[in-house]
């Protein structure tokens, strides 16, 4: 009997979210955006701030992106020499906060660094802020691949503005409109199975909220693919693990009916969403990087 198709748990989103990490540009498209373009925007983000004095605050709200966060951070301290930076990490997976903790604690050159952790939703962060009455103000939030897994994105984009402090900068880091995830959601919609109950939102669906909220903003365009050439090697490993991050989906591949697997093989072919290298299939992980003014 074949076992009924279900979501994947947090533990296994973990193993599948690294498996894709593994076989995917996107920590390094996300370091040619830190080398190219951070430096300059996090350099307007403190100019009331004395070395040494006055701390410096930024919010993480992140998908498993403890590493990108310190490299954030360091750029900050090339930037601002001397400034204190209160550094606070909103994650509702355990798992992560936990592997986070555990790169800080490796991590000896983070002087005058301090951390606060909530092992939050947004939501719930946002709710806890407006019982507590204590509206934090910030230099720099950033929200790095998490605005899938968020019921009101609106309001959630809304709040996080609010808490910028004057020359205050928002990041949020999200897949490009290029990208073959927009072409999957988009025309293929029908191929991926009810368990993912992710957003299905891209850059342009964040800049729409941004316009009606009437903020100033500005969008990086940075190019990232994923080798997933082994999601059409029949039993790999591998590829199944590529297949459940892709679908939201535990064993998708062992528990999906022969005619959807194969509708999303030949959709994850197709040239909107990868192309060819060398005999192996590069699916578009193409990344936006959204600057939002205060």
């Amino acid at each position: 009997m074949i076992p009924s198709m279900r979501s994947l748990t947090a533990e296994e989103y973990v193993e599948a979210f690294k498996s894709f990490l593994e076989h995917s540009t996107e920590h390094q498209c996300m370091d040619e955006f830190n080398k190219e373009q951070m430096p300059n925007i996090v350099a307007g983000t403190m100019a009331r701030v004395s070395p040494g004095k006055t701390e410096h605050t930024s919010h993480l709200l992140g998908d498993f992106m403890a590493g990108q966060d310190l490299k954030m951070i360091r750029i900050l301290q090339a930037v601002h020499p001397g400034v204190s930076i209160d550094n606070e990490i909103v994650e509702p997976n355990p798992q992560h906060v936990a592997a986070y903790k555990e790169l800080v604690n490796q991590a000896a050159d983070l002087q005058n660094v301090s951390f606060i952790w909530h092992q939050l939703t947004s939501l719930e962060y946002e709710q806890q802020v407006k019982e507590k009455g204590t509206h934090k103000k910030f230099d720099f939030i950033h929200m790095i691949q998490m605005l899938y897994r968020v019921e009101d994105i609106p309001n959630t984009i809304k709040f996080f503005h609010s808490c910028l402090d004057h020359h205050g900068k928002l990041l949020i880091i999200i897949l490009s409109d290029s990208s073959g995830w927009a072409s999957l959601w988009k025309q293929h919609r029908d191929c991926l199975p009810a368990t993912d109950s992710g957003h299905y939102i891209t850059c342009s669906g964040i800049t729409e909220v941004l316009q009606r909220l009437g903020v100033e903003h500005r969008v990086y365009e940075f190019p990232s693919g994923w080798d997933i050439t082994e999601c059409f090697i029949e039993g790999d490993a591998v590829g199944g693990r590529m297949m459940d991050f892709l679908t939201g989906t535990k064993n998708f591949l062992g528990t999906a009916p022969p005619a959807l697997r194969r509708r999303l093989q030949e959709a994850l072919c197709q040239p909107e969403c990868s192309s060819t290298r060398d005999g192996r299939v590069i699916f578009s992980n193409n990344l936006s990087m959204i600057v939002v003014e205060s």
